[in-house]
């Protein structure tokens, strides 16, 4: 028989995500909407292990839908990758007589939840909360939208002073094992060229080309670098050395973090938190929440960890057509 839930947890763990204050704000709410108390987590996984929380109710969420980062604050937390360390947040929750818990982030959220679960049986369920795009069994994660709608505003100016001073500018976007700002955003921005964690590169090719776009008469030039790949500066200095063309470096960084959330990302933070409280209620467990195709999809916790497969040769190749 399911125990009937009458207190959860939510959390944000890892980096921050546009969006994550209007999950944590639908999560609230719809937890409130079925008599159900909300306790708010603070600092993430760190903070459940010092028990840094408190009840979160309909006002508490007021006015936080449009903000980015996350009223929980966040991190990552070394002591929870420890045995002890779980042990101690198993007893915090038990003390507290939480049910069950909601955590918002990327795979180390998961697979911490994950492992806490299979450890001390605390039912957990994962609100996919990261800018790169990577959780399995979603089309889209909370704060990915947002993330490249930053970068493209940055490189639409960048792309102004290329033009205008006829020089090649390398901009570096996040992403340690994910190309998807990077691809995207070089997509929709028109860049010349991407590199990306997912793809191998050829730079005697990438020189080759800006070298035979100058002969044309072709003096600006993007190229798109995703942090997995290289340093923008290094890139750039290989440009330089190869071709001796003039190359400008711009590392746009945690810009892509910040922000108001984009409406696509809003919806999506409200739908999955309504249904991440409502998987509790149902007694599901170990289980992450997302959308395919705009219907909401249920994996396993494991599941969605795994790597997620994308299709970047094919948006590789346009990049090069249409430069």
């Amino acid at each position: 028989m399911k125990k009937k839930m009458k207190r959860i947890g939510v959390l944000t763990s890892g980096g921050d995500a546009p969006g994550m204050n209007a999950a944590i704000r639908s999560i609230v709410r719809s937890a409130v909407h079925y008599k159900m108390e909300a306790f708010g987590i603070f600092r993430g996984y760190e903070g459940l292990i010092n028990e840094e929380m408190k009840i979160l109710d309909h006002r508490s969420v007021s006015n936080i839908i449009n903000r980015g980062g996350t009223i929980l604050k966040t991190g990552r937390s070394d002591k929870f990758k420890t045995a002890a360390g779980r042990r101690r947040a198993y007893e915090v929750i038990k003390r507290n007589n939480i049910d069950g818990l909601v955590l918002i982030g990327g795979d180390g959220t998961y697979r911490g939840g994950h492992i806490f679960n299979k450890e001390w049986g605390v039912p957990c369920i994962g609100v996919p909360g990261s800018i790169d795009n990577d959780i399995k069994g979603t089309d889209f994660t909370i704060g990915s939208d947002t993330a490249v709608n930053t970068a493209l505003e940055a490189i639409d100016k960048i792309r102004d002073t290329a033009t205008s001073m006829e020089r090649i500018f390398i901009v570096e976007v996040m992403g340690r094992s994910s190309g998807y700002i990077a691809i995207n955003a070089a997509l929709s921005g028109g860049a010349e060229d991407v590199l990306i964690p997912e793809r191998k590169y050829d730079m005697q090719e990438l020189c080759q080309d800006i070298v035979e776009g100058n002969l044309r008469g072709k003096m600006s030039w993007i190229v798109i670098v995703a942090e997995g790949v290289a340093k923008a500066g290094d890139i750039a200095k290989m440009i330089t050395d190869t071709t001796s063309l003039e190359t400008r470096v711009v590392t746009l960084g945690h810009i892509q973090r910040g922000g108001s959330p984009t409406a696509r990302d809003r919806t999506l933070a409200t739908r999955l938190g309504a249904e991440a409280v409502s998987l509790l209620r149902k007694g599901l467990n170990a289980k992450a929440v997302g959308v395919i195709g705009n219907k909401i999809n249920i994996v396993g916790l494991g599941t969605a960890v795994t790597k997620k497969a994308a299709d970047v040769n094919s948006l590789c190749r346009l990049i090069k057509i249409l430069t």
